[in-house]
């Protein structure tokens, strides 16, 4: 069993970063690629980025591409999303999944794949 804790959420205003973290329990993690997903009041669940368990492959969305960093720390059991350049649609819960697989797949692997979810965290942008 694996437990997710995204933290870093808040408030920010439009052209302002945030850094959030997820960090998992158990002694899994690094054998697990690590998505981050986001969901915006009425609307889907949406892919915003995934990593390998080796850090060897990134996939990001087309909307927060270049904008967006993921990265993780096996040592620590994290895994990392530095937002730059926030604008106000990206507002929404942003919630980290563990994967059941250790390669990334990108925005297309299947939900079913991912077995651990985190309860997310608010990220709210103004303009």
């Amino acid at each position: 069993q694996v437990q997710l804790v995204e933290s870093g959420g808040g408030l920010v205003q439009a052209g302002g970063s945030r850094r959030l973290s997820c960090v998992a329990s158990g002694n899994t993690f690094s054998a697990r690629a690590m998505n981050w997903f986001r969901q915006a009041p009425g609307k889907e669940r949406e892919f915003v980025a995934s990593i390998a368990w080796d850090s060897s492959t990134t996939y990001y969305s087309d909307s927060v591409e270049g904008r967006f960093t993921i990265s993780r720390d096996n040592a620590h059991n994290t895994v990392y999303l530095q937002m730059n350049d926030l604008q106000p649609g990206d507002t929404a819960v942003y919630i980290c999944a563990a994967a059941r697989f250790p390669a990334a797949q990108g925005p297309h692997e299947p939900l079913h794949h991912f077995l651990f979810w985190g309860q997310g965290t608010q990220v709210t942008v103004s303009s």
